[in-house]
């Protein structure tokens, strides 16, 4: 069996553990779709919000992602920080 970050995490909860066995068909996919999108937006980057309105995805199925991909080296910090929808500063990713 796989494991994080090659499969979803999850906190040794129910709920959780129930949660990270749905998505864990789909995490390949959702994790090559992410990366593809922050590659392809270069050095402006993503916040975990424009990655999920860019891929038309729930932002609670895609900001995981990005921790998964950073771990795995495919992604970075690119130390610029925008507003998400809350109005605070978020992360903006960047492809390595």
């Amino acid at each position: 069996m796989s494991t994080y970050p090659d499969a979803p995490g999850h906190r040794g909860v129910e709920t959780s553990i129930a949660a990270a066995q749905a998505l864990a068909s789909k995490l390949g996919p959702l994790q090559r779709m992410a990366e593809k999108a922050i590659r392809e937006a270069g050095r402006y980057g993503l916040t975990a919000d424009e990655l999920a309105e860019r891929l038309k995805k729930d932002r609670y199925s895609i900001q995981p992602r990005t921790s998964e991909l950073k771990r795995k080296g495919l992604i970075r910090d690119s130390g610029q920080r925008r507003p998400n929808s809350s109005g605070k500063l978020a992360i903006v990713w960047v492809a390595k």
